[in-house]
């Protein structure tokens, strides 16, 4: 009895940390999936029709593609960011420390495309898994998010989102993070 007791100890302790990994590694394959599907489907709307047509792109389709995601593999997945363009995309008080986070980082010299966190949170008496990962500002996302954009960008961009503070990003800048979350 002595001897399972160590081993039995030892398992409890080293759990929660292999816990994480693996979690870690299934969010950001599902990132990876989510942020290849996304940007596939994007650069063909802006093929089709240009950043109007990409921007309703992102309107309709993307969050369906979320959700599409997260109903296969049991996750909450979203983007959100400092400067949402969709009120649904509002950080949580979670979300918004990590982003505040990423920012620092990156002030303090960090590649923006390295930056993710992950922890475990209890909510509502649930223990849950939480996992972020930044999202850089490329040249194409300048489109719509660049602090100047074409009259029919900005017509569209108030047409669909009359709330849209998703605007002043240069390239390198973090325009978000998406944000992952299960329970444990």
């Amino acid at each position: 009895m002595h001897k399972t007791l160590p081993i039995a100890l030892l398992a409890a302790i080293f759990s929660q940390p292999i816990l994480a990994a693996d979690e870690v590694t299934e969010a950001r394959g599902l990132i990876k999936q989510f942020g290849t599907s996304l940007k596939g489907q994007l650069v063909g709307a802006m093929k089709e029709g240009g950043p109007v047509k990409a921007i309703q792109f992102c309107n309709v389709r993307a969050p369906g593609i979320a959700s599409d995601i997260a109903t296969h593999s049991g996750w909450e997945i979203g983007r959100t960011s400092l400067k949402i363009r969709s009120a649904a995309n509002t950080p949580d008080a979670w979300e918004l420390a990590v982003l505040k986070e990423f920012e620092t980082k990156k002030a303090a010299g960090a590649d923006p495309s390295t930056l993710d966190y992950s922890e475990v949170v209890e909510l509502n008496g649930q223990k849950m898994f939480r996992y972020m990962k930044a999202i850089p500002t490329e040249k194409a996302c300048l489109n719509c998010h660049a602090e100047t954009i074409k009259p029919e960008v900005e017509a569209e961009l108030k047409s669909l989102y009359p709330g849209d503070q998703a605007r002043g990003f240069n390239e390198g800048d973090i325009r978000g993070a998406f944000t992952l979350s299960k329970p444990l």
